[in-house]
């Protein structure tokens, strides 16, 4: 595949080549013509009149010529091969130069190129602003840093609107919880239990629809966090209710957010765990910049592995319900920090999720 740059320099160089070969031919062939009408002008035998009849004909008086008539012939083929050689060098000459000046004139479309790779919704305060004549290129400059303002404008809204949700949702049902906790008596135990379970519930979807937008608009900053520290952490205060947990990890650091990556790992071994059967395992491991949760359970059907990764998806009915944003959460946070997830059915049942992160810089 040829790049724009490639195609404006052969055509700069194939514009060259034709007008100087259609030049060369039209003044070579003027050069000809102008030679020989003032060659005819000389008494004595020329280029158009016949040779005087010799007195002894010879093998080559038939063919002889004039010496000017030579010495047009001589200059005409000079002339042809020194102009050859002349467009040889000079289209060689015009490649380079085609070349140089293709690369000014993309310069500005390398930079916008550039700034829309390097972009995403933690720098979008980034702008082009292309300097120089206002041309196509600057209007095309101009109107990419004007659709970043509005997109900047609208992700800070968004970004507002979910600080200001998880508190004005999370308020009442902190002030639900305590009254249902302080406010009932203790003889009504089994309605009192099932509205705390709810209000549990529905704490738990908001928190994890909010960590979901989060996640999904990016990261305002990044700091070195030692991720094996946090599959640890992680594990450590994770409740396996019957399930073997065993771990396996090695030093590594991802520059992200560390509370993003705490809720990562904790859905990836919450959902291995929810997932699976009374005895069961659940096995981590933390190589190589890979982190893979595998566990045993029931059998994933490969056809389901694509519903995985979206919301309020749940493949099983297992008896510790989730709200179905687990596996989302997870890829939403991997992709905000440059790792790719995949997941795949383990044979006899269970599933193999694994995280990939890039290499720290």
């Amino acid at each position: 595949m040829t790049t724009v740059r490639v195609r404006l320099t052969l055509i700069y160089s194939g514009l060259f080549l034709l007008t100087s070969v259609v030049l060369l031919v039209i003044v070579n062939t003027l050069l000809r013509l102008s030679l020989h009408s003032r060659i005819a002008r000389f008494p004595g035998p020329s280029a158009g009149e016949a040779p005087p009849a010799p007195a002894a004909p010879g093998p080559g008086a038939a063919g002889a010529q004039s010496p000017l008539s030579e010495l047009a012939q001589d200059v005409i083929h000079y002339q042809w091969d020194m102009s050859g050689l002349a467009i040889a060098v000079l289209t060689l000459v015009s490649v380079a130069v085609g070349w140089v000046i293709a690369g000014r004139v993309l310069r500005p479309l390398h930079r916008i190129t550039a700034t829309a790779q390097r972009l995403s919704l933690s720098t979008l305060h980034e702008r082009i602003a292309l300097s120089g004549p206002r041309d196509e290129l600057k209007e095309l400059a101009d109107t990419f840093d004007a659709m970043l303002d509005r997109l900047q404008r609208s992700v800070e809204g968004q970004r507002r609107f979910i600080a200001n949700a998880s508190h004005e949702l999370r308020t009442p049902l902190a002030v639900q919880r305590t009254a249902i906790e302080i406010g009932l008596p203790e003889d009504v135990g089994e309605i009192r239990g099932k509205l705390l379970l709810h209000n549990h519930r529905i704490e738990a979807l908001i928190d994890a629809l909010l960590v979901l937008s989060q996640a999904e608009h990016g990261l305002r900053k990044r700091d070195p966090v030692a991720f094996h520290e946090v599959v640890r952490l992680v594990l450590a205060e994770t409740d396996t209710g019957g399930v073997t947990v065993t771990a396996r990890t090695e030093p590594f650091v991802v520059h992200g957010d560390p509370v993003l990556l705490n809720r990562l790992v904790t859905n990836l071994v919450d959902n291995a765990v929810r997932y699976n059967h009374l005895g069961g395992a659940v096995e981590v491991t933390l190589a190589g910049g890979v982190l893979t949760v595998r566990n045993t359970g029931p059998e994933v059907p490969a056809e389901c592995l694509d519903d995985l990764f979206a919301p309020f998806r749940r493949l099983h009915t297992t008896r510790r319900q989730g709200s179905g944003l687990g596996l989302s959460i997870v890829a939403s946070i991997a992709t905000a920090h440059g790792a790719g997830v995949r997941a795949r059915p383990n044979p006899g049942g269970g599933l193999e999720a694994a995280v990939t992160f890039p290499a720290a810089p």
